[in-house]
């Protein structure tokens, strides 16, 4: 699975999640924990096997659940004690679905059933022939991607996808655009804050 598809689903998983435990919208860090625990098992093995060759493929330590739980578990408890639970919550659900939707996505798109990919140490999957760095293939790879939307050449899964990425992104507007927003309101404090001193200024030199 691509690593943007794997940060839509985990942004859709966690903003239902809080929709339905919480009846609120995720906030900015929330959705910034989710986003990125989704795409760090990624972040972790594909530059270590395609670029170090440190593992045979890209699925190792950072997809194994014996990596995954205790990460989890960990960044849980730091953002429990910083009083940000929901936080912690989000880097959970981001990283531990990732795993099992590389499964699901290998068993679609290839009818081959790997669960030996979240299983490292304990198996090991084969070595994928990678020839080229990381940052080549990425780009080989997403340009076999790109040219298949752009040529509207879809499969049924593909245009599950490009719904999945519709719907997701309807659903980050609707929870009023969490991350873009937090950005947007710290500039704007930020420009007033940066006005005020000004007129402050301004004020403190007319003084006699």
């Amino acid at each position: 699975m691509w690593p943007w598809e794997h940060a839509i689903v985990g942004y859709l998983v966690y903003s239902l999640f809080c929709h339905v435990i919480y009846r609120d919208s995720p906030g900015g860090l929330e959705a910034f924990a989710v986003v990125f625990a989704s795409v760090l098992p990624d972040i972790i093995d594909k530059p270590l096997a395609w670029e170090y060759g440190v593992f045979d493929a890209g699925y190792a330590i950072g997809h194994s659940i014996f990596f995954a739980v205790p990460l989890s578990i960990l960044v849980g408890l730091i953002a429990r004690s910083a009083g940000r639970p929901r936080t912690g919550i989000a880097f959970g659900l981001g990283y531990l679905v990732h795993l099992p939707s590389d499964v699901f996505d290998a068993y679609i798109r290839e009818g081959v059933y790997q669960p030996a990919i979240m299983l490292w140490p304990v198996e090991t999957v084969s070595a994928e022939g990678h020839e080229q760095g990381f940052v080549d293939q990425f780009f080989l790879l997403f340009n076999r991607y790109s040219s298949d939307l752009i040529a509207g050449d879809l499969s049924t899964y593909l245009w599950i996808q490009v719904g999945m990425a519709g719907f997701a992104f309807l659903l980050w507007l609707y929870d009023g655009a969490p991350v873009l927003r937090e950005l947007l309101l710290g500039c704007k404090r930020l420009l007033f804050g940066l006005a005020g001193i000004d007129q402050s200024s301004d004020r403190a030199s007319e003084r006699p």
